[in-house]
């Protein structure tokens, strides 16, 4: 049940953290955030790509690998890269913003299938979640939304993971293509980590606190 409960949990706490953090982009949420990262990244070497190379042809596994990635580019087109943290919604905003819940929900749905045959993702795609689901807490709270508009997107977005974990054990159509459907989210991962890796440093500037918040995320998927 874990694989089904934890993605939720992870919005519900990234709700809380934001409510506690009041509202700002704090310090911590970047450790976090540089933590998830190293973490999700880990797992996915560790975890998911061994097993896809092992079941396809390498040629073909590196090409759905690439689809995968350029999948994520274009989902970033309508989310603005909200998925490794970055979002975008104006304070006076009152339109729903459709693209962005959109793009979030198939990057979620997708990344549920990871979950199928792999208890590990589960925790990899938690701590992914956690500083995602947080920021976009934020935003919204500081849009014009409806509290009724916040609830249902935060609501849909939370369950989407779990979806996506269902439909790979319950369709036959997806099960015969799990392979193929995991070396795609293994390309959304690597580009969704590599990107919040690559943008963890200030200016190109070493810092120890995220550098050990990385090392810590590689040791633990590593322990795990």
């Amino acid at each position: 049940m874990n694989k089904f409960i934890f993605p939720i949990l992870a919005v519900i706490l990234g709700f809380i953290i934001a409510l506690v953090t009041k509202k700002q982009k704090s310090w911590n949420t970047k450790l976090l955030l540089s933590f998830s990262g190293a973490f999700l990244l880990a797992l996915t070497l560790f975890e998911l790509l061994p097993e896809v190379y092992e079941h396809l042809e390498p040629k073909r596994t590196g090409l759905f690998i690439v689809c995968g990635i350029l999948l994520q580019i274009v989902l970033e087109l309508f989310s603005k890269g909200a998925e490794h943290g970055h979002v975008h919604i104006h304070k006076n905003e009152t339109i729903f913003p459709w693209l962005l819940f959109i793009s979030l929900c198939i990057h979620s749905f997708l990344e549920g299938f990871s979950i199928h045959d792999h208890n590990d993702m589960v925790y990899g795609v938690l701590i992914h979640k956690i500083p995602i689901a947080t920021l976009i807490t934020m935003f919204l709270m500081q849009s014009n939304y409806s509290k009724i508009q916040i609830f249902s997107f935060l609501l849909v977005f939370a369950f989407m993971t779990p979806l996506g974990t269902y439909v790979s054990h319950a369709s036959t159509l997806a099960s015969g293509y799990m392979h193929v459907i995991n070396a795609v989210v293994i390309g959304i991962f690597f580009h969704i980590s590599t990107t919040i890796l690559f943008e963890s440093s200030d200016g190109h500037k070493f810092n120890l606190s995220k550098f050990i918040a990385i090392i810590l995320g590689v040791g633990i998927a590593y322990l795990i």
